[in-house]
């Protein structure tokens, strides 16, 4: 079965690696959810001879997705710095605080806005446009609210799009203004209607959601200000290839995103990508800023990202096939990992229940008979079970009851560092952390 591209509408696009049927990987069924039926879906990964843009085939209808939505953005201690820095280093560039000051709001930060996601010092304050708007900041996706707190104490006006209803009363002591609803070309003129054009636009870890691109790039162009921006965040494919983060897949994300097709498809809309990052949040990010044609100047940033795409052959399907060995190959190792760990005797859970959790478990075959529990910090996720694979989830503190486990599978391997450190004391009485990803690691 073969879908259209998404960026190109070239009418074929070709399989790479199929990771079977699996269930929604963000939906945790509670325990009177298992005794009904749970939607399975194929989970196969293609790439576009066309343009290179790699997509998923097959497409789940994101309101079965998105509705209500467990994961939140504030149970990762790294990702709430992550977008306090964000929120420093956009308002900085793009001028917002000195606009939301001009209109009575509070004063913008004399300092720096300290580090970059690179680690960097972050740059002076510049402005890409001359943006026509008094500091509204859109966040499409914007979950609980958690960006748009930090924009909110800069000064900034602030509005949250973002369809999850459970999310809508779970963050609604922020305070934040959000648009319950998906973001697209039928709903951004009302949005731009009652909250007015936005200076910037923002949307991290949304974008690779996004089925239509062509009305998602024309909702921008009508809630943006004349000289606006738009600045996305989203998993990188070279970052994917590099990992081998294979479990960065689920149908949540039916695009992985290099600058190349991406580039394209608002070239085709009449926009410009005038700024192009890398960042280490997760497993790796790219942060583009879009503009209008004309409206900003094209960064050179831009042209050496590019460069390096080529140089890589992520544009080139062979690379691919590649990869999908590589994929089989990682799976056989971490079930021998597992498997004579058991073998031994030793008690074996898990920490973290991301999405891509639920995508290794259930490729790889791992249920309540390898792992005991699960431990989350997800207040949301804690008493339920994994999508598919069906082992219960609990507080972390259960990593430190009798019987405790010997090892542990950490499925939130992009935040190892972060949650090795809170587990401290669970490694000091002998416990074990196992890393999947990219290679088998117990540390």
């Amino acid at each position: 079965m073969t879908a259209s591209c998404l960026v190109c509408s070239e009418p074929e696009v070709e399989v790479f690696l199929d990771l079977g049927s699996t269930a929604l990987a963000n939906k945790f069924p509670s325990a009177e959810d298992l005794n009904r039926p749970e939607p399975r879906f194929p989970l196969r990964v293609g790439f576009c001879r066309g343009c290179g843009h790699v997509q998923l085939v097959e497409r789940v209808p994101p309101a079965a997705m998105f509705t209500d939505y467990l994961y939140v953005s504030s149970a990762s201690d790294t990702l709430r710095a992550h977008f306090d820095d964000l929120a420093a280093t956009l308002t900085a560039r793009h001028l917002l605080g000195a606009r939301s000051a001009e209109r009575g709001g509070a004063s913008p930060r004399s300092e720096l806005p300290g580090e970059d996601g690179m680690g960097r010092n972050a740059e002076p304050a510049r402005s890409f446009g001359a943006l026509a708007d008094g500091g509204l900041v859109v966040d499409i996706g914007c979950n609980d609210a958690s960006l748009l707190c930090c924009f909110r104490d800069r000064g900034a006006r602030t509005l949250g799009v973002d369809p999850a209803e459970n999310l809508a009363e779970f963050s609604r002591e922020t305070g934040i203004e959000r648009y319950r609803g998906f973001f697209g070309a039928d709903t951004a003129g009302e949005i731009a209607d009652r909250w007015g054009r936005a200076a910037l636009v923002t949307a991290t870890n949304t974008f690779p959601h996004i089925p239509d691109l062509g009305g998602f790039v024309a909702g921008l162009d009508a809630v943006l200000a004349p000289g606006g921006a738009f600045v996305l965040e989203a998993h990188y494919l070279v970052d994917l290839l590099d990992q081998l983060a294979f479990d960065t897949v689920y149908h949540e994300h039916v695009s992985y995103w290099a600058l190349g097709p991406m580039m394209r498809l608002f070239e085709d809309h009449g926009m410009e990508i005038v700024r192009a990052e890398r960042l280490p949040i997760h497993h790796g990010q790219l942060r583009a800023t879009v503009m209008r044609r004309g409206e900003g100047e094209v960064d050179g940033s831009v042209a050496e990202v590019l460069a390096a795409e080529r140089q890589l052959g992520i544009d080139r399907f062979d690379t691919w096939r590649t990869f999908a060995g590589r994929v089989g190959r990682l799976k056989a190792e971490v079930m021998d990992c597992l498997g004579g760990l058991k073998a031994e005797g030793r008690r074996l859970a898990g920490y973290g229940a991301p999405a891509k959790g639920s995508t290794l478990l259930e490729f790889f075959g791992v249920g309540p008979g390898t792992l005991d529990f699960i431990a989350d910090r997800s207040p949301l996720k804690q008493g339920r079970y994994t999508p598919g694979s069906h082992i219960p989830i609990v507080a972390p503190a259960r990593l430190l009851e009798e019987p405790s486990p010997d090892h542990v599978l950490l499925l939130a391997w992009n935040f190892e560092e972060e949650i090795l450190a809170q587990q401290a004391e669970f490694r000091r009485r002998g416990g074990r952390f196992i890393l999947p990803v990219p290679i088998v690691r117990i540390v």
